[in-house]
């Protein structure tokens, strides 16, 4: 994986533009492991560019590469501008580390059996897992201890626009007697593998009624309660 960070300068006189843009490509903290990219335009055609990597500046266009040699010759400005890989690309790459990139949210499952579009199988489940970053993820089916590799498919991770994203995995299946079926999300900010197991002894809806039902039951009681709390202190005083 590897990301990049921009900073983008802009001049315009009479109608064209000059613009130069520097860029850090990265893949951890480590110098060795970052590249400095300058890249100078006019009107949006790339003329002269420098590369760490390379270690110079490289011209492609007849001005581009006049300038090229004249800066590879100048050992100060070369100096200068390889200094800006630890001044400006390490400094900044840190901060991203330390605020965004190592940060990780823990994902949430939800299973549920919904109706095959149709084919060999009479039932599918799927395992939607949420809220989760960073994208990186792995979701699989276990079914009696056993990782099911036939009649999965999974989405893409999707982004939700606010850096968390989410991910589907279908398994079809035929219903066996006594069977256990699992599905198992494998994240970085996951200290051991998450695993849900299915309960086919009820549909999801009637689970839904139950959970509404046992809350309204609570809630009644917690209202009741107060009231009896209330009459109680009322005849009291």
């Amino acid at each position: 994986i590897s990301f990049s960070l921009l900073f983008i300068s802009l001049w315009t006189a009479d109608g064209f533009l000059n613009s130069a843009v520097a860029r850090c490509e990265f893949n951890s903290t480590e110098l060795k492991d970052i590249e400095l990219i300058f890249s100078y335009y006019y009107n949006k055609l790339e003329h002269l560019r420098y590369s760490s990597s390379l270690d110079k500046f490289v011209g492609y266009t007849e001005l581009g590469v006049k300038n090229a040699e004249r800066f590879n010759k100048d050992t100060s400005y070369l100096a200068q501008v390889r200094g800006a890989k630890e001044r400006y690309c390490q400094h900044n790459i840190g901060i991203w580390y330390n605020n965004i990139l190592s940060k990780s949210a823990m994902p949430y499952v939800r299973l549920r059996s919904v109706t095959p579009p149709g084919g060999k199988h009479v039932a599918m489940l799927v395992c939607s897992v949420f809220d989760f970053y960073p994208k990186h993820i792995k979701v699989f089916w276990l079914r009696d201890g056993q990782e099911v590799t036939s009649d999965v498919t999974s989405t893409d991770e999707l982004a939700d626009a606010d850096w968390y994203y989410q991910i589907h995995s279908h398994l079809e299946y035929t219903p066996r007697s006594g069977e256990k079926i699992s599905c198992v999300v494998e994240h970085a900010s996951l200290k051991q593998p998450l695993v849900t197991d299915w309960d086919p002894s009820m549909p999801e809806s009637e689970r839904n009624k139950i959970a509404i039902g046992a809350s309204g039951l609570i809630l009644g009681l917690i209202l009741s309660l107060a009231g009896f709390i209330y009459y109680k202190t009322k005849a009291r005083g």
